[in-house]
């Protein structure tokens, strides 16, 4: 897995690529969790085009982060999941509660 987290318009973005899995998902965490808490943002956008396969764990961090956020009235987005991945997403339930985009344009247009 790799990523990229940025600040783009105040808020956090972070385009992954790879497998989201138990490899991972702890980094990933982490380094969300600090960008989030040292710039005080309140919202993110996961851009999920080259994520080829999530697990449980990926969900975690993505629910966690989710959760993080939302206590403090800020919004998650999801851009342009790959069709076997939105597929693991729909059946976990987070897209009935985190937005799903195409496109990051879109995203920021939404939440930002």
């Amino acid at each position: 897995m790799q990523w990229k987290i940025s600040v783009e318009e105040n808020i956090l973005v972070v385009r992954l690529a790879g497998e989201l899995d138990l490899g991972s998902a702890d980094t990933l965490r982490t380094e969300m969790d600090d960008a989030l808490d040292s710039s005080q943002l309140r919202h993110i956008i996961l851009n999920l085009a080259d994520v080829t396969y999530i697990d449980s764990t990926g969900l975690g961090v993505m629910l966690g982060r989710y959760k993080k956020v939302s206590k403090y009235g800020g919004k998650m987005a999801l851009v342009n999941p790959q069709p076997q991945v939105k597929k693991i997403l729909e059946l976990s339930g987070l897209t009935s509660i985190i937005e799903e985009y195409s496109d990051e344009s879109e995203a920021f247009a939404q939440i930002g």
